[in-house]
């Protein structure tokens, strides 16, 4: 049976853990090759690893690079197209967060941040260009429902998925006509995340969680996954510019009241 992603190539920024490293083990499955980035060569490594044992049937390789850093960007982006080819999926999801209020913020805590998100993608997109399919080409950003939706003790994670998603739609207007389309996916609570982790570390703090969330529960790895391999496909050629949640119905309001049968 063939498979999807076969002789097609994704890199993914941020892919040592979490969700985009969900995303490149359900490319793997799929038959993609894989070139995976992050900060540590120790974690990245592990990453490959665990992502060539899938045996997808594609090469896989993990490469240390500082989203901040672009010409170290560039040089993985660089190698990736001399291994494997012109690059058909990007996923830009490195991200950093922690919780604090404004007024207990560094400069330097709001700076890292909006450095690593959004600067990170702006490297991560801007530094691929050369290396795309075109047309074909499918960027993905990964964004949070605090772009739209303002949160306490998250203004620095605000400000910076706020620029996702409008640098994603700048992006999508000037690259459309070249045939690369740019969208981002807005995860909801994903869980055996360190983002959840952080914002819920306790069990009633969970439980706080999904009962904000319609569908009553965490998301997991494998349905972002699922999104950006719908993205990356066929069936949505005629998609670009859009910022899609997948959050189980979490930004749609206050979900928080009884529903029906319980």
């Amino acid at each position: 049976m063939s498979k999807s992603q076969e002789g097609r190539t994704l890199f993914v920024a941020g892919g040592s853990s979490g969700i985009n490293l969900g995303i490149a083990r359900k490319f793997a499955l799929e038959g993609a090759n894989v070139a995976l980035i992050s900060r540590s060569q120790e974690k990245i490594e592990k990453a490959a690893d665990e992502v060539a044992a899938l045996k997808g049937g594609g090469k896989v390789i993990g490469m240390s690079a500082d989203v901040r850093d672009y010409a170290a960007v560039e040089a993985a982006l660089r190698r990736t197209h001399m291994e494997m080819g012109e690059i058909d999926t990007v996923i830009s999801g490195a991200a950093g967060n922690f919780v604090a209020p404004a007024l207990g913020m560094s400069a330097n805590g709001f700076k890292t941040v909006v450095d690593i998100d959004l600067i990170g993608t702006f490297n991560v997109l801007r530094a691929s260009f050369e290396f795309l399919r075109k047309p074909g080409a499918s960027l993905i950003s990964i964004t949070a429902g605090q772009a739209t939706r303002a949160s306490m003790y998250q203004a620095h994670v605000c400000a910076a998925k706020a620029g996702i998603n409008m640098l994603t739609q700048c992006l999508a207007l000037e690259w459309g006509p070249l045939g690369v389309r740019v969208n981002a996916i807005s995860p909801g609570p994903i869980a055996d995340t360190e983002g959840m982790a952080r914002l819920a570390p306790s069990p009633e703090a969970e439980e706080r969680i999904k009962s904000r969330v319609a569908l009553r529960r965490y998301g997991t790895k494998d349905e972002i996954g699922d999104m950006a391999l719908f993205l990356s496909s066929p069936a949505a050629s005629y998609i670009t510019g859009a910022i899609i949640p997948v959050d189980g119905g979490s930004g749609c309001g206050d979900a928080g009241g009884q529903s029906f049968g319980e």
